[in-house]
C-alpha cells in the first residue's frame, strides 16, 4: 500500500511597497476644541504620542484600546484600512507629534509614520 504525505508547506517572505499615510500631517488647535487625526493602514493600529526631547508614549493599542494612563478624552476608532484618533476637549499638554504605528504580519516588521 502506498500513502501520499503531503508536502510541507513553504512560506516566502514578500518584498512589496508598504505605505502608511497619516492625515493631517501639521493641525494648530486652541485648548478645549476636539481633535481628530486619521492613518490608513490594512492592520489594527497604535497610536503614539512624542513632546519635544521624551520617547515615544503608547496611547492606544489595537485600534481603540487605551493604554494605562491614557486619559479617557482621547479616542481611537477605524477598521479595515482606515482609523482615526480623537482628542475631546484637547488640554495644552496634549502638545507634541503623533504618530500611528501598524505590525506587518507577513513581513513581520513595525511600521511607524515619519
Amino acid at each position: 500500500m502506498v500513502s501520499s504525505v503531503p508536502a510541507p508547506k513553504v512560506h516566502h517572505r514578500c518584498k512589496a511597497q508598504i505605505t502608511v499615510t497619516q492625515t493631517p500631517s501639521v493641525k494648530t488647535v486652541t485648548p478645549r476644541e476636539n481633535v481628530e487625526m486619521s492613518c490608513k493602514f490594512s492592520s489594527p493600529l497604535s497610536w503614539y504620542l512624542q513632546k519635544p526631547g521624551e520617547a515615544p508614549k503608547l496611547l492606544i493599542y489595537k485600534a481603540n484600546v487605551l493604554q494605562s494612563g491614557t486619559p479617557s478624552r482621547f479616542s481611537g476608532s477605524g477598521s479595515k484600512t482606515d482609523f482615526t484618533l480623537a482628542i475631546s476637549g484637547v488640554q495644552t499638554e496634549d502638545a507634541g507629534h503623533y504618530y500611528c504605528q501598524s505590525f506587518h504580519y507577513i513581513n513581520s516588521i513595525y511600521i511607524f509614520t515619519q
